[in-house]
């Protein structure tokens, strides 16, 4: 697989698509042009140990298709989850996707989701685990069990130059805010799901006699950075890897915004309820990665090592 220091989405809309990772013949949707997000040079990746071997197996029955790791993801969500210019899946995400497949001793096939209905596909056998950045949330919780592998903050966006004068979360205040459909990020505007107790941006504003910020979803994250790129949203609202990317690629255009990132949150692996034996196949394959150095390694080569979990934090979280 091709890192992101060769890469940049040249932003289209994201067709739904099934896609063999590392396979041939898929249409890039997104395409990609040459790029170097410039943190991505300056780590050394560790060097893991030799050839994995399988730590773990699913019975077949318990598989949607035999032989084979379905994984539902939304692409693109770079460095995490793009295509390269052949069509094929890679980033972090897709990388650990791999790395679990191998441990299993499964080939890895990657399903195109759109992330609103990406519970919905999971639950509805489309794919056997969801890997999409997908935050660990009480409201998510309460519809798969979620295995931590990741963390990450979220981040701002905007315009270089911030012409909007976006420096502070109140500045945020009656802006209109791009933001993908379902994700922490509309939770935390509007006062929802794990911010439900705190009431998120929306009380702050209010609470300082200012107008709440205007939410304006997406269906895929690649569209809201775009409105931004066409002056449609004020700015544009992700985890901070995504931002740091995107304004890393095209630094000419956009900038983060001074606001401090939001304190990172867990990421997990998601598994639908009752799937015992493919949880506990996935959570031995990810220690396995982990204490084999090959995680750390897939984290480094794409600039986000920062967000590195221990084996002690692969819990899997329940009701």
């Amino acid at each position: 697989m091709n890192g992101p220091s060769r890469r940049i989405l040249a932003l289209m809309g994201a067709a739904l698509i099934i896609v063999g990772a590392c396979g041939a013949g898929a249409t890039a949707t997104p395409s990609q042009a040459a790029a170097t997000p410039t943190a991505a040079t300056s780590q050394a990746a560790p060097t893991p140990t030799a050839a994995p071997t399988a730590v773990a197996t699913i019975p077949t029955d318990k598989l949607v298709f035999a032989g084979k790791l379905i994984v539902c993801s939304d692409i693109p969500y770079p460095p995490l989850e793009y295509l390269d210019d052949s069509g094929n899946p890679i980033g972090s995400d897709m990388e650990i996707a791999a790395g679990l497949a191998t441990r299993l001793g499964l080939q890895l096939e990657v399903v195109n989701t759109v992330f609103d209905y990406i519970i919905a596909a999971v639950d509805g056998g489309k794919c056997d685990i969801i890997i999409s950045d997908q935050n660990i949330t009480t409201d998510r919780v309460a519809q798969v069990d979620m295995l931590p592998y990741f963390q990450a903050g979220q981040s701002f966006a905007v315009a270089k130059g911030n012409p909007k004068g976006i420096a502070t979360q109140l500045d945020v205040c009656g802006k209109k805010v791009g933001a993908e459909t379902a994700t922490t990020e509309i939770q935390y505007l509007e006062g929802t799901d794990l911010y439900k107790d705190s009431g998120g941006l929306k009380k702050m504003c209010t609470d300082a006699g200012k107008a709440a910020p205007e939410a304006v979803p997406f269906e895929k994250d690649s569209d809201a950075f775009l409105a931004l790129a066409a002056g449609q949203v004020d700015t544009y609202f992700a985890d901070l890897p995504v931002v740091a990317f995107y304004v890393q690629a095209q630094p000419g255009q956009f900038e983060q915004s001074p606001i401090t990132p939001l304190s990172p949150i867990k990421a997990g692996i998601s598994v639908p309820k009752g799937h015992t034996a493919v949880e506990d196949a996935v959570k031995a394959a990810l220690v396995a990665m982990m204490n084999d150095g090959t995680y750390l390694q897939i984290l480094t080569k794409y600039s986000v090592a920062g967000g590195a979990l221990q084996p002690s934090d692969v819990v899997v979280n329940k009701p």
